[in-house]
C-alpha cells in the first residue's frame, strides 16, 4: 500500500515567463468561477454532468487547454463536496495532471503546459525534497503562486507504507483547547502559546479591519497566512511525536471522533471570544497530519465515539466528576488529571476498535467493558 503526500518545491521562474503563468492562473480561476455558477444553478456536484454543461463554454470563454478545463471542473466539484460554502476562486493555483505536467529527475526540472506554451522550469529544493522525489514518477501536481509573488509546485508522490496489524497496545489521545493533546502515556502539549498567538492575531485583525483600506486588506491576508502556518507547524510537531512514540512502542493510536463538535458547542450560550476560539480549534488538522504519518510508519489508527470519555473513570469505568482539570471518581476513589484520565479511557476503547479493523466505529460500549474488566478481575482472584 502507499500514502500520497505533497512535496512543496520552489520554482525558479524567469521574469519574462511570469505574465504567461499569471494569465494561465487567472484563466483557470475564471473557469472555476464560471463552472461554480453553473453548479450552483443546477445544484450539481457530478463531474460528468458538469463537464457536459460547461466544458465548451469554459474553453471558448477562457482559452484554456482541454486538460486545464477538465481539471477546473474537478477542482470545483471537489471543493463543493468538501464544503458547501464555496464563494469565489482566486488566481493563486492551477491543478495539473500527467498530460500537462512532467518531472525530470536528472536535472530537477518540471514541465508545465500553460495557455500558449509548454515551459521547463528548474526546481530550487533541498535534501528533504530530493529524498522524497528520488525514483518517483509523479503524475499530478499543483502550481501555486504565493502572496509574496514566488511560485511553488506541490508534487504528489506515493510513499510505501508499512503493513499494520493487530496490537494490544493503544495510545489514547485526548484533544482539547487548554491542552492540545494529552496521551494515555502521560505526555501533554499545552495549548497556552498557540491560543495566545491566535488571540493576538484576532486583536490585530480587529484593529486593521476598522481602517477599511486597500493596504489593510493586504495586511489581513498576510496575517491569515502567518496564523495558519504557525498552527500547521504546531500540529506537524505534535503528530510527529505521537507517531514516533507509537512506532517505538509498537502501539496503535486512538482519537475521539469529534466530527460536528463545533456545531454542538456553538449551540450553547457562549460569548464572542469563546465562540471564536472554538471555531479556530484545529483538532481535525492534527488528526489528518497524524493519519498520514501513521500510514507511512505502519502505525494503526482509529476513531472512537467521544460520548462519556471525559466523564468516565478509567480505573473502574463508572461515571465520575470532572471539575476543570481535576477528575474524581466517587466509586473507586481515583483522583487525577482529567485529560489524562480521558486519554486512558480512549485507549481502552481504542483497543477494541483497532483490533477489529472491519468495524468502522466502536461496536462495544462502556458497560460492556466494565463487565469484561470485572470478569477478568474475578478470574485473577
Amino acid at each position: 500500500m502507499t500514502q500520497t503526500i505533497s512535496v512543496s518545491c520552489k520554482l525558479q521562474v524567469p521574469v519574462e515567463l511570469r505574465p504567461e503563468i499569471d494569465a494561465t492562473l487567472q484563466a483557470f480561476a475564471d473557469a472555476c468561477n464560471q463552472i461554480l455558477d453553473v453548479a450552483k444553478q443546477e445544484n450539481c456536484c457530478n463531474v460528468t454532468r458538469l463537464h457536459h454543461l460547461t466544458y465548451y463554454n469554459v474553453r471558448s470563454a477562457t482559452g484554456l487547454k482541454a486538460n486545464h478545463a477538465c481539471q477546473a471542473i474537478r477542482r470545483v466539484v471537489g471543493n463543493l463536496k468538501a464544503t458547501k460554502q464555496v464563494h469565489k476562486f482566486r488566481p493563486t493555483s492551477l491543478s495539473l495532471d500527467a498530460r500537462v505536467f512532467a518531472y525530470r529527475e536528472s536535472d530537477q526540472h518540471v514541465g508545465i503546459t500553460l495557455m500558449n506554451m509548454r515551459v521547463w522550469l528548474p526546481l530550487s529544493i533541498g535534501n528533504y525534497q530530493l529524498a522524497l522525489l528520488r525514483g518517483q514518477k509523479p503524475t499530478a501536481a499543483t502550481l501555486v503562486k504565493r502572496h509574496n509573488g514566488d511560485y511553488y509546485i506541490q508534487i504528489a508522490v506515493d510513499l510505501p507504507t508499512e503493513p499494520t496489524g493487530k496490537t494490544p497496545k493503544v495510545i489514547g489521545v485526548d484533544l482539547g483547547r487548554r491542552d492540545i493533546a494529552t496521551t494515555s502515556t502521560g505526555k501533554a502539549w499545552n495549548g497556552g502559546q498557540p491560543q495566545a498567538t491566535r488571540d493576538r492575531y484576532s486583536r490585530v485583525r480587529a484593529n486593521v479591519q476598522r481602517k477599511r483600506t486597500r493596504s489593510a486588506r493586504k495586511l489581513l491576508r498576510r496575517l491569515s497566512g502567518r496564523e495558519q502556518r504557525f498552527q500547521k507547524w504546531v500540529n506537524h510537531n505534535i503528530s510527529k511525536r505521537l507517531v514516533e512514540e507509537a512506532k517505538q512502542t509498537g502501539a496503535a493510536i486512538a482519537f475521539e471522533d469529534l466530527t460536528n463538535i463545533r456545531h454542538s458547542l456553538n449551540q450553547k450560550p457562549r460569548n464572542k471570544t469563546e465562540r471564536r476560539r472554538t471555531n479556530n480549534w484545529a483538532f481535525y488538522s492534527l488528526r489528518l497530519f497524524t493519519g498520514y504519518k501513521a500510514a507511512i510508519a505502519g502505525v494503526p489508527i482509529g476513531l472512537v465515539p467521544p460520548a462519556y470519555t471525559s466523564q468516565t473513570c478509567h480505573n473502574c469505568l463508572h461515571i465520575g466528576e470532572r471539575s476543570n482539570k481535576l477528575f474524581k471518581c466517587p466509586h473507586c476513589g481515583f483522583s487525577g488529571d482529567a485529560d489524562h484520565n480521558a486519554a486512558l479511557v480512549i485507549s481502552l476503547l481504542g483497543a477494541a476498535l483497532v483490533n477489529q479493523p472491519e468495524v468502522p466505529f466502536l461496536s462495544c460500549n462502556l458497560p460492556d467493558l466494565n463487565r469484561d474488566k470485572a470478569a477478568s478481575a474475578r478470574r485473577c482472584g
